[in-house]
């Protein structure tokens, strides 16, 4: 086949469809349009509800210390649209006096399984060796779903707390535990909130074990 007839026919093609393209090249504007409309807005208030951070939490020398260990965007974690939009629903109706995301309570062990099937998987390596019988060292710790809103925050994000249950056991007691630096009296007040509602709301948390190797 010549190259002209190659050629006449891609355009007789393209003739054909082109409402359809012109449609879709529509829809791919506008949708990179508000893609980047809602970043701007994002950025400028230091929101960042698209985001799960991964934080791990626990007392040192009488401090609270706090780092992160992951941050992944809702989808890769939730693996569903509905799920995600949920997610980030939830975190938006946070106050500062809870900062446990208000999901329905039958749907709630759902998306704290998302979270642990995430920290098997990262941790999946202690699993294996801890099956084996190779030295591993495991630590249980409790899991939940926060947006943190009160206080001098940098950014609001959505967090899985990671901490281990002897110390958020601990944490309303009459021990004097002060913040690692000047902006951690947020998380430490936060964490005490969860103090609380680990004894009176428990579905709102999850128990998982995190192996590492010796």
């Amino acid at each position: 086949m010549a190259v002209q007839e190659v050629l006449q026919q891609i355009w007789v093609h393209v003739q054909d469809n082109l409402v359809k393209i012109l449609i879709g090249l529509i829809f791919v504007g506008v949708g990179w349009w508000f893609g980047q409309r809602r970043a701007r807005h994002d950025w400028k208030r230091q929101e960042f509800f698209d985001r799960l951070n991964f934080s791990l939490n626990w007392i040192e020398d009488g401090k609270l210390v706090y780092r992160t260990l992951a941050e992944k965007r809702c989808e890769e974690v939730f693996l569903n649209a509905t799920a995600a939009e949920e997610i980030r629903a939830a975190a938006k109706a946070t106050t500062p006096e809870n900062s446990v995301l208000p999901l329905p309570k039958e749907h709630y062990w759902n998306y704290l399984n998302a979270v642990l099937n995430e920290l098997s998987e990262r941790f999946a390596e202690g699993n294996l060796r801890r099956e084996m019988g190779l030295p591993t060292r495991t630590i249980p710790y409790v899991v939940c779903l926060t947006c943190e809103c009160a206080g001098e925050l940098r950014t609001r994000k959505i967090r899985v707390m990671i901490i281990r249950e002897q110390v958020l056991g601990t944490l309303n007691g009459t021990e004097a535990i002060v913040p690692e630096n000047s902006r951690g009296g947020t998380r430490l007040a936060t964490l005490r909130q969860l103090a609380n509602r680990y004894k009176t709301h428990p579905h709102e948390f999850l128990p998982v074990e995190i192996s590492l190797p010796q």
